[in-house]
């Protein structure tokens, strides 16, 4: 395991680099995005005002607090709670969100499937993974919303937050193949095939 603290954006050898057990923390920006988001973007052909090549994108559809645009609050929003939702249902949209986007980065809980990482593999990104119940601490990782597009769309506008020491993050599927959640998969049925077959229930055995 090693530790990394990246700016965004980031390059692909930054991507490259990181391997499956590391931690990551981000600098700079972070872009929030969620269900709604991605289907009116690529279901619909919206585009967006932001440029996100090499950007991080976070799941999410924060809770905040319309406010007086002004210096502090440069988008008119303040940040109440901004958490991290699952990522698995919006699956299929790491592909396009990479390949016509340019983003590197996803971060969300609960991991993506095999299709996110042969994207990661081939166009060189990442998944990195939050704990689920931290959007309290996450939201004191954000320093300003500074910006919002598509924002018809509130709560899942797409976002702009500075950041600032976002993290440790856990890189829970690499650029390499490497997914967490494959290798807990098979440890858990190897772990409950062991058990079966100490009952004498193994699968395959005759009743």
């Amino acid at each position: 395991m090693a530790d990394h603290v990246l700016n965004t954006p980031v390059s692909e050898a930054d991507i490259r680099a990181l391997r499956v057990g590391d931690r990551v923390t981000l600098q700079s920006t972070l872009f929030g995005i969620r269900d709604a988001t991605q289907i009116h973007m690529f279901d619909h052909g919206r585009r967006t005002k932001f440029d996100l090549r090499g950007h991080a994108v976070i799941h999410t559809a924060p809770n905040l607090r319309k406010v007086e645009p002004s210096p502090e609050h440069p988008a008119g929003y303040a940040p109440v709670c901004v958490g991290t939702t699952t990522s698995d249902r919006m699956e299929r949209f790491t592909r396009p969100l990479m390949e016509r986007e340019g983003v590197r980065i996803i971060i969300g809980k609960g991991g993506l499937r095999e299709e996110s990482l042969r994207a990661f593999a081939e166009l060189g990104g990442c998944y990195l993974a939050v704990v689920g119940g931290a959007a309290a601490l996450e939201t004191t990782w954000i320093e300003q919303l500074e910006d919002v597009d598509l924002d018809d769309l509130n709560p899942e506008s797409l976002y702009k937050f500075r950041i600032r020491d976002f993290g440790p993050l856990l890189v829970a599927m690499d650029s390499h193949g490497g997914s967490l959640y494959t290798e807990v998969n098979a440890k858990v049925a190897a772990r409950r095939q062991a058990v079966l077959e100490k009952l004498g229930a193994a699968e395959g055995a005759r009743p």
